[in-house]
């Protein structure tokens, strides 16, 4: 137990992990309150069909992500913290160990998923968008969508939480820092996610930093989301892939 009263004097060395853990607070909670708002869906919903609302829903919710999880922290990150656009991780240093992680881990995660997205739970929630038939511009959409959300995600969490805290608390603290916010962002998607989240959140920063570039967790990332996005489409009896 502590002794003596803690000192509460400001010394610069703690404005990168004070900055980057309080940005992610605040702009996943309002993220979370905007995007699961029942007067914005109401207004998404008026005047489309269920199929429609459901593409409108997803479609802003990805894009409001990619704006307050990933270019508002990023403009604070600019303004406030001392880093590079190549220390956040935007850099493309050592692509051939890059390519081997990416690959490894696609021959892991797409046969997990292929299990996985059979499940009633799973089919329950994804795809997000619940359409009976997944035509080319559909699925398309899905992927721009996911992949500029997933972007924005991994540039906060793998690029400006994981820098600055690091940089500043150390690597293990960081790392745990990282990891357990992490993991709590996913507590809505259920325990599964949850806790899956802290195993797989270890290894994209153990790549993170190892490799100096957050692409391992991005693509790694959008493989784990889009595959069992896909997945989930082929095998619900209610939804199917069209040419039309």
């Amino acid at each position: 137990m502590i002794q003596e009263a803690p000192s509460f004097n400001w010394h610069p060395d703690f404005l990168p992990s004070v900055v980057s853990i309080m940005t992610l607070t605040v702009c996943f909670v309002t993220f979370w309150f905007l995007s699961e708002s029942t007067a914005i869906h109401q207004r998404l919903s008026t005047h489309r069909n269920k199929v429609s609302a459901s593409i409108a829903k997803v479609v802003y919710q990805k894009a409001l992500g990619a704006l307050l999880l990933g270019v508002i922290p990023f403009l604070i990150a600019v303004f406030f913290l001392r880093y590079s656009v190549v220390e956040y991780g935007l850099g493309f240093q050592n692509t051939g160990t890059s390519m081997l992680w990416i690959s490894g881990i696609a021959t892991v995660v797409i046969p997990l998923n292929i299990r996985a997205a059979q499940r009633p739970e799973n089919l329950d929630y994804y795809p997000m968008i619940r359409a009976e038939k997944w035509t080319w511009r559909l699925v398309l959409l899905n992927a721009l969508a996911t992949i500029t959300y997933l972007f924005s995600y991994e540039v906060l969490f793998r690029g400006i939480l994981l820098t600055a805290c690091v940089d500043t608390l150390g690597v293990w603290p960081g790392i745990a820092v990282n990891v357990a916010l992490y993991s709590t962002t996913h507590l809505p998607k259920g325990p599964a996610e949850t806790i899956g989240a802290i195993p797989f959140g270890l290894l994209m920063c153990y790549i993170t930093l190892t490799t100096g570039t957050i692409w391992v967790a991005v693509v790694a990332h959008v493989i784990l989301s889009l595959s069992n996005d896909y997945l989930a489409v082929y095998y619900n009896p209610n939804m199917q892939f069209s040419r039309k």
